[in-house]
């Protein structure tokens, strides 16, 4: 999956990566992978499922993985990141 599949989720509205994973979609790919960290896990989930619901019926959700990530804090402290990548399919 090239990086032009891949929408990396953050603190924006919703609606904006819905837009990001439909015009993705448009082109030729026929996958698009959703990124997220932390508190912007949840998100990611709206994304999947508003995008899927509302805009495209025939999306699929092909495959979901966690894990954790291991960051530096403002401290100088390691902590753990959950993350999760969703990876949604037209057709």
């Amino acid at each position: 999956m090239s990086d032009e599949n891949v929408v990396y989720i953050g603190s924006k509205p919703v609606m904006n990566y819905c837009l990001a994973v439909l015009s993705s979609l448009q082109g030729d790919g026929s996958m698009v992978s959703l990124k997220a960290r932390g508190r912007a896990i949840s998100t990611a989930v709206d994304v999947a499922e508003v995008t899927k619901n509302r805009f495209m019926e025939d999306l699929k959700v092909e495959n979901i993985e966690i894990g954790t990530e291991e960051l530096e804090s403002t401290e100088g402290r390691m902590r753990n990141v959950s993350t999760i990548t969703i990876v949604l399919k037209k057709g």
